[in-house]
């Protein structure tokens, strides 16, 4: 296999598997918690939600403009920008002069990379991030090569972007300050990285200006996620987590990605993307309370660096063998643990499959979880819990049908609620989570609620009346969603507007 020259075979088939993959694979385990809380946020568009920028919603809105509120439909666009973070991966490694084999191995490992394969089977702002970093490498290298005016230019506009869709954007760019200061200040001297970040800062003002005037309410729950709803995790773990995250056998790969940019004759001009790679680790590491997944969207550009550095040593050796042999290895490990990551096997069978891989359920939250990981376990139930919302619903007269109102205790279910209940005729829910609380109360007065809340005892200190009409059984969904009351409460103590100041909570 000859390494000297792009491989353009490769750099469109990976991708169209990639694409493949996740569309065969679309209906999964059904809805994702998170996807009925953005498709909320859709109905509600503005310049900015309790827990994310707009863009992400604003393209869902197109989506299901477009294509509607199918799984299929909201899970297509996913598959696309996940194809197209295969193809930079590439064309990075290309750029750093990797040839065939380089271009080939950096885009196998973000295929099969767990942590990719997961956060692109759902729609979310995690898999357009994954895509802005993966751009932004791509860029950065071409601006260390040729300093020209229009990849700063379209850097600063990725970048604003890139912050409209999550703030955590913020973490590149300290990683790239951190980067140019440290090894290439001539690039500071010039106006290329000043013209990025004014562009980046004007694209982002809008949202700023969201978060001034409805209070910092991402502050609010940023602080809350990480003292109240975060379990620590220590530098260790966290190490050792992203070796797992991103697949052990690609570790190697990142590692001489790492070692390429920091360390050799040919990655010097592009030092500082190995830095950015170690300032946002350490920035991470000393929080103690981000999830592993916050670095995930890094190792792309290691993965492309680190196809370069092996490839030149295969080379340079004449290793003919190890190529294929490199490729096919990774590829079978690849298709052993995509189960853990995607929703393949029948739910039964994956639980079998991990038990005999040794994967024990797992969560980053203060949580139980169950006989899933909490990954999957959010994708379970929600027709359930629906139908028993539904029944409660059904039981009352059509004059209290009128008047009703569904409390929710997390984005989660009232946003199933919003979907899955419209079948039913369910009057849409509310909740005090997140940027449910700033829709407000919808205009229900308290006099008659279901109540989707564990704590009868706080429902009997707000209502005249509290009788537990249902329960929900959930299956494999997490534990604190399984066997809950569902009350029917007559008869507010307080009006729910004048309650309403008391039921936020953004986490």
């Amino acid at each position: 296999m000859k390494l000297g020259r792009p491989v353009f075979g490769a750099l469109l088939w990976l991708p169209l598997a990639k694409a493949l993959l996740h569309t065969v694979f679309a209906p999964g385990y059904g809805y994702y918690r998170d996807e009925f809380y953005y498709r909320a946020c859709a109905d509600h568009l503005a310049w900015g939600y309790v827990d994310h920028p707009p863009l992400s919603i604003l393209l869902l809105w197109i989506v299901r403009l477009t294509l509607g509120d199918s799984l299929f439909a909201i899970r297509l666009l996913p598959a696309i920008v996940g194809a197209l973070t295969v193809l930079l991966t590439g064309l990075i490694a290309r750029e750093l002069g990797g040839g065939r084999f380089a271009q080939t191995l950096a885009m196998l490992c973000t295929l099969i990379a767990p942590e990719y394969l997961a956060i692109d089977s759902v729609y979310s702002m995690n898999t357009v991030d994954l895509l802005v970093w993966t751009g932004s490498g791509y860029l950065l290298v071409r601006v260390l090569k040729e300093d020209r005016p229009g990849w700063w230019l379209a850097l600063g506009v990725l970048l604003g972007l890139g912050l409209l869709n999550k703030i955590s954007i913020l973490w590149l760019g300290f990683g790239l300050g951190a980067g140019l200061l440290l090894s290439r200040r001539d690039v500071l001297r010039r106006s290329g990285p000043w013209m990025a970040a004014s562009v980046a800062a004007l694209l982002f003002l809008p949202h700023v200006l969201w978060q001034i005037r409805d209070g910092w309410p991402t502050l609010e729950f940023i602080r809350n996620a990480t003292g109240v709803k975060m379990a620590a995790i220590g530098p260790m773990a966290f190490t050792v987590s992203q070796i797992q995250n991103q697949h052990p056998l690609t570790f190697p790969v990142w590692l001489a990605g790492l070692f390429f940019f920091l360390s050799t004759h040919a990655g010097r001009p592009f030092r500082p993307l190995g830095i950015i790679y170690l300032a946002v680790f350490l920035l991470l590491v000393v929080n103690q309370k981000s999830r592993t997944g916050y670095l995930a969207p890094a190792y792309s550009t290691l993965f492309a660096a680190g196809g370069v550095a092996i490839g030149r040593v295969i080379e340079e050796r004449r290793w003919r063998v190890a190529p294929r042999a490199v490729l096919i290895t990774l590829f079978i490990a690849g298709v052993v643990t995509a189960p853990l990551a995607l929703p393949i096997l029948p739910v039964e069978s994956y639980i079998a499959y991990a038990q005999a891989l040794g994967q024990k359920p797992s969560t980053e939250e203060k949580k139980e979880v169950g006989a899933l990981p909490q990954f999957f376990a959010d994708m379970q139930g929600w027709e359930e819990m629906v139908a028993v919302v539904a029944r409660v619903y059904r039981s009352l007269s059509a004059e209290e049908q009128a008047k009703v109102g569904i409390f929710t205790s997390n984005y989660g279910e009232a946003g199933a609620i919003d979907l899955l209940g419209r079948p039913y005729g369910l009057p849409r829910a509310i909740s005090g989570h997140n940027n449910y609380w700033l829709w407000g109360p919808r205009g229900f007065s308290g006099e008659l609620m279901i109540m989707l809340t564990p704590s009868r005892t706080r429902l009997e200190e707000r209502f005249e009346s509290v009788e537990q009409a249902g329960t929900i059984e959930c299956g494999h969904c997490m534990p604190y969603e399984n066997h809950r009351p569902v009350f029917l409460c007559r008869r507010a103590r307080v009006s729910l507007p004048e309650l309403w100041p008391m039921l936020k909570h953004y986490d």
